[in-house]
């Protein structure tokens, strides 16, 4: 990591922000000398763009970094791979940054997957006073770049069995139980669906928990989607549709960072993480469209299209959940195309019961800059699911509201009165910004885990 929680030193270099309104009064104590630089590059205060201020030996002496609000959660993001390779401070002549912002969007902004290709260049370092606030940005950033690594590996090095051992690696850190259903065992105990959408991979299906906290605290249960490769199954899908489908797991990785900053943070809640984790091949042995398959909670499935296999996965999962008990439950998944072309790839899409608590959430997500939007589950639209021969259908009657299909399919396996959040992510950035390069991304984490702090007051 690029942030240092240490009290800057000697030879750091400090970095001034201003915003356009701000600029003109705080670089006016400036030497003329330095005033006319600033003018000579063409430094505004615009966002994300910044100056280097020589010194009179002809080292660099200070930056000015232009900046949006001093407050968002991405204000440094441009910088770490802009400047120079070095160490650098938080400067006392310009707006005063968040803490968190400023450790969590170094940190992103520092972000690079270099698992096969080393990177042309170190990023930048930022030194920090080692305050809580900066402390927590920290954990935030690490926890969503573990999501870009998890998401941004392809699948022949990220299979069930190695998501698997990426969850043990965080139960082991916080010191929380972890066990895994594999293959066979999970027909044997009681996981029909996860076994059939997945049984005609090499590299076996498997149910992945991890449990922490209390057991008498507030159960809280999170949720996600593990198809770690989604051919399509029977109903294969086309070459494009198959590129970028190692990231049909960004739920899954979405729902452990999650998982991981609940226990870091110390939540008083019992945590319980599931993943459904599969590869959606084909093989004689795969799951078929007009199969009927019996779920964990004894209702009958028939499949319409093998292609949409992550909420058969999910409903088993859910329903495990749901034997706990829980007061909350939410699941993150990569479940729709059909959400995608509702609200784009930085929208995620969230369906609930409650619409004031949806309102609540929607509203969280727009103040943290980690957004996502109400969409109906709309309970006339169930008939569309319904099926002739089976209690369900994995598939809608056509295209059109393909993503409250899916989302009331998961809602019969969610017990009445339950507070239930599904979110429907894309966990990918199609296109780089500040702090977000393309690849995969953590998506309303931040929403989330704000949410769980505030109802369960007492974290760290």
């Amino acid at each position: 990591m690029t942030v240092h929680l240490k009290k800057p030193g000697v030879g750091a270099v400090p970095v001034h922000l201003v915003d356009r309104a701000s600029f003109a009064g705080l670089s006016a104590p400036l030497s003329p000398q330095s005033r006319q630089w600033l003018d000579t590059v063409g430094f505004k205060g615009s966002p994300d763009t910044h100056a280097l201020m020589p010194g009179p030996d002809g080292k660099l002496e200070a930056v000015w970094a232009g900046v949006a609000d001093a407050r968002h959660p991405f204000v440094l993001g441009a910088l770490p791979s802009a400047l120079p390779v070095g160490r650098y401070q938080l400067g006392s002549d310009g707006l005063e940054a968040d803490a968190c912002a400023a450790a969590m969007s170094w940190g992103l902004g520092s972000y690079g997957f270099d698992l096969y290709k080393p990177r042309s260049r170190a990023a930048a370092e930022l030194m920090l006073a080692p305050t809580e606030a900066a402390r927590r940005g920290l954990l935030m950033a690490e926890a969503i770049n573990g999501v870009r690594d998890l998401v941004n590996t392809p699948a022949e090095h990220l299979g069930p069995a190695e998501l698997a051992e990426a969850v043990r690696a965080v139960a082991k850190a916080h010191g929380a139980r972890f066990r895994q259903v594999v293959g066979d065992d999970l027909l044997k105990q009681g996981f029909p669906a996860i076994h059939a959408v997945g049984r005609a991979a090499t590299r076996a299906p498997r149910l992945i928990e991890l449990l922490w906290g209390d057991p008498k605290a507030p159960r809280v249960a999170l949720v996600g989607k593990g198809v770690c490769f989604d051919s399509g199954g029977l109903d294969i899908k086309g070459a494009d549709g198959m590129r970028w489908m190692k990231k049909d797991m960004g739920g899954a990785a979405n729902a452990l960072a999650l998982a991981q900053l609940v226990m870091a943070l110390k939540l008083p809640v019992r945590l319980q993480l599931l993943i459904p984790a599969v590869e959606n091949a084909i093989a004689g042995n795969a799951y078929r469209p007009g199969d009927v398959i019996k779920t964990r909670k004894g209702l009958h499935i028939e499949i319409g299209n093998t292609d949409a296999e992550g909420r058969v996965i999910l409903c088993d999962a859910m329903a495990y959940a749901a034997e706990g008990g829980p007061e909350l439950m939410i699941d993150l998944a990569t479940l729709t195309g059909a959400a995608r072309v509702a609200l784009g790839p930085q929208l995620p899409a969230l369906f609930c019961r409650r619409m004031d608590l949806a309102r609540d959430i929607v509203d969280r997500g727009l103040l943290a800059h980690d957004p996502l939007w109400h969409m109906p589950l709309w309970r006339d639209y169930h008939a569309g699911i319904e099926s002739a021969i089976a209690d369900i259908v994995n598939t809608g009657r056509g295209p059109q509201g393909g993503a409250i299909s899916a989302a009331l399919f998961l809602e019969d396996f969610v017990p009445a009165g339950l507070d239930w959040l599904h979110i429907d992510l894309f966990a990918w950035n199609d296109a780089a910004r500040p702090a977000r390069p393309v690849g995969g991304e953590a998506q309303t984490v931040r929403t989330l885990l704000g949410y769980l702090q505030d109802r369960y007051p007492g974290s760290r």
